[in-house]
């Protein structure tokens, strides 16, 4: 029996756990990839989600203590190629076999430690903030769906961008509340919570819009491997997106716009039926 193989197949089992438990939409657009990604992006989810409980869920401890050792424990793994912490022993093994960019992962960290202090997101921090939160994830994702084929990965790179961003504005509309309240954040540059309005939405879902716009015709050029689950995370935000689109600013200020599960599902046929009917 290899027991390396087994460390690390059991590793990449524990990853795939926690995308399961925390994240029901993740996990579903995961199972429309090929079967062949479902490990490589467990893996990529796992990491990002250990970081991100760092910063936003220990707050009775010393998250920059813990997001430091977290980062410390990363670059072992990275250069050691083993991990004794499953999660970053997955991780390293998915970054070294699909050649995912260094600049990727320290741009994700150090969005991770924007969040452990309150900021006053400009412009331009906004845009960083976004890019390593958001869009180099997605970039590490298409280093996965791209394997082997640096051309492509290079044409879908911008497209790939504006994917991760159209995703991460939502979330921070949807959860505009909760990262004030819970967390004294507000994102969006200019916006101050308390006088948040219809107006500044507008603002904001047109360059949703946009962002979207851009990251579709990225997805229609993906491997067919990885196109019917891109497309359902598509739609997927796209629903949820019009959904707050279509509620005053008052709404989402007091209540979390949720997709219901029976609303998910029905998105995953109709996405499934146009993949198979080749009008993706």
């Amino acid at each position: 029996m290899d027991h390396v193989k087994l460390f690390t197949d059991t590793s990449l089992a524990c990853s795939k756990l926690i995308t399961k438990r925390y994240s029901t939409s993740f996990s579903l657009g995961i199972r429309t990839l090929d079967e062949s990604l479902h490990a490589p992006v467990y893996a990529v989810y796992g990491f990002v989600r250990w970081a991100d409980e760092i910063v936003d869920t220990f707050h009775g401890h010393d998250r920059a203590a813990l997001l430091a050792d977290f980062q410390r424990q990363t670059a072992e793994a990275l250069a050691t190629g083993l991990s004794l912490n499953p999660v970053l022993h997955a991780f390293q093994a998915v970054v070294h076999e699909y050649g995912i960019d260094q600049e990727f992962i320290d741009a994700f960290l150090h969005s991770m430690a924007l969040d452990l202090e309150d900021q006053n997101y400009h412009p331009g921090l906004y845009n960083e903030y976004i890019y390593g939160s958001a869009e180099v994830v997605g970039l590490m994702c298409l280093r996965i769906f791209c394997h082997g084929q640096p051309a492509m990965f290079e044409q879908l790179r911008g497209p790939a961008r504006r994917l991760g961003a159209a995703f991460q504005k939502v979330n921070f509309l949807r959860d505009i509340r909760s990262d004030y309240e819970d967390r004294g954040r507000v994102y969006f540059p200019g916006v101050a919570y308390h006088r948040f309005d219809d107006g500044a939405k507008r603002e904001i879902e047109a360059d949703i819009r946009a962002d979207f716009e851009a990251g579709y015709a990225g997805i229609q050029q993906l491997p067919r491997p990885a196109r019917l689950g891109v497309y359902l995370a598509y739609v997927y935000y796209l629903k949820l997106f019009y959904k707050i689109k279509n509620l005053p600013a008052t709404h989402i200020l007091h209540q979390r716009v949720r997709v219901p599960t029976n609303t998910k599902l029905l998105l995953l046929l109709g996405s499934y039926f146009r993949f198979r009917l080749a009008r993706l």
